[in-house]
């Protein structure tokens, strides 16, 4: 449904349910699925009252600080540059540090999400100790205001998978990937893991002979459904590679202990490695004569970088200053009717309306449309194919833009939103 035509059915407002009142009632749906490997997978249908009106799409982003992505390429030294990628790391996903975890639109097969970010390109150059270098490029730095562009697709429903690409051609940076959640309702917490397809976020960096970094993601846990206030906890590991370097780190995210609060502490090791026969996996596991550097800190405040052979730490990203930039979306009236934002206008409409009831079944009406469509193509022995990727998903966990994907990125490049609408929809 357009932003054009949208429904006007008449609807008196409800009563906001507070978030304790929300929280019983998803606890009451999650019970069903106690024992289910694979809740993420089942594409549990919530009542509006439950959801945040924002499409999972948009949400599901990491240029939470995309100043902190431009940057990662800029230092000479091989180490300065893994610990521009920590610097990213740590301030990618700052809607769960400084907001509350929240419950997104499901999305369908084949919608959408593109938008742009414009940041200054501030962010100081770091040496191999973790130090600032002062900056000698004026045409560069400090302050140029540098152009984010970001695509990304459900190219899946069974299981649900979106791909994602993130391009900054102006410094010569792009990441990419699939998101795909695994999920498991413990009785007292969802366990949130990454998804076969979900290798991780792979950053390249053209402007050096297209270095690639890869970021994989940890295991989280949503607690909290039981007392009323959900909050993320991560007690994993995680690790960042890079093959033509031959430095990894690995970072470990401690577990919360049964008393006192909660910490958020996370420590890693930086180490020289060899991609084809590195194995390690623990940070006790690293030989001392291969460690160039330790972190430790709070992934909610301040993380530090100490170099080996210094005992003085440097700040490596202070995270108490810092909250979402907002994004670049074009107006309604430019996106298609499978865009997120204008495919579900009706339904975010009606929560902001606080029409719950009218939200709740135009988003059934669109979820039977994707069920519908999904029949026709089983019935006609037709494979749905992706527009802006060339495939649902790839083994290597690096999806590749099709050619239409590479227009809608140029067009983000130059604030170019026309787009022909799409022949085939899933929903």
């Amino acid at each position: 449904m357009s932003a054009e035509t949208s429904t006007s059915v008449s609807a008196a407002p409800e009563k906001v349910p507070d978030d304790s009142s929300k929280l019983k009632t998803f606890l009451s749906i999650l019970r069903k699925f106690v024992g289910v490997s694979d809740i993420a997978s089942v594409r549990i249908s919530l009542p509006a009252q439950l959801l945040e009106p924002t499409p999972n799409l948009e949400y599901w982003n990491y240029l939470d600080r995309p100043e902190t992505f431009i940057c990662i390429g800029d230092s000479d030294d091989e180490l300065g540059r893994m610990l521009a990628v920590l610097r990213f790391w740590f301030t990618k996903d700052l809607k769960y540090v400084k907001g509350k975890p929240c419950k997104p639109y499901n999305s369908t097969l084949g919608e959408f999400f593109r938008c742009n970010w414009e940041v200054e390109d501030t962010e100081p150059i770091l040496s191999g100790t973790g130090q600032p270098i002062s900056a000698t490029d004026e045409d560069s730095r400090p302050g140029k205001q540098v152009r984010v562009s970001y695509l990304t697709e459900q190219t899946s429903h069974h299981p649900p998978v979106s791909a994602f690409w993130v391009d900054c051609p102006e410094k010569g940076i792009t990441a990419r990937g699939f998101d795909q959640l695994s999920a498991k309702f413990t009785g007292t917490s969802i366990k949130v893991t990454p998804g076969a397809h979900n290798l991780g976020i792979f950053v390249n960096l053209q402007s050096r002979d297209n270095e690639e970094y890869q970021l994989t993601h940890p295991a989280a846990h949503l607690g909290g459904i039981i007392r009323g206030s959900l909050s993320v906890t991560v007690s994993d590991t995680c690790f960042i590679t890079c093959p033509k370097t031959g430095l990894k780190v690995i970072l470990h995210y401690q577990e919360e202990g049964w008393l006192g609060k909660t910490q958020n502490k996370v420590n890693g090791v930086v180490y020289k490695y060899s991609p084809d026969t590195d194995n390690i996996t623990r940070i006790k596991d690293v030989p001392e004569k291969d460690v160039v550097g330790r972190v430790e800190g709070c992934w909610h405040d301040q993380v530090f970088f100490t170099p080996s052979g210094s005992k003085e730490s440097v700040k490596l990203v202070d995270l108490n200053p810092l909250f979402p930039v907002p994004k670049i979306v074009p107006a309604e009236s430019e996106q298609l009717p499978n865009e997120s934002r204008r495919f579900w206008h009706d339904v975010t409409q009606s929560i902001l309306n606080r029409q719950f009831g009218l939200a709740t079944k135009l988003k059934q009406e669109l979820e039977e449309r994707q069920r519908e469509k999904a029949a026709e193509r089983k019935a006609q022995d037709v494979e749905w194919t992706p527009r802006f990727f060339t495939g649902s998903v790839t083994p290597v966990g690096r999806p590749e833009l099709t050619q239409e994907g590479k227009i809608v990125l140029q067009g983000l490049h130059e604030g170019n939103y026309q787009l022909q609408e799409s022949l085939i929809t899933g929903a």
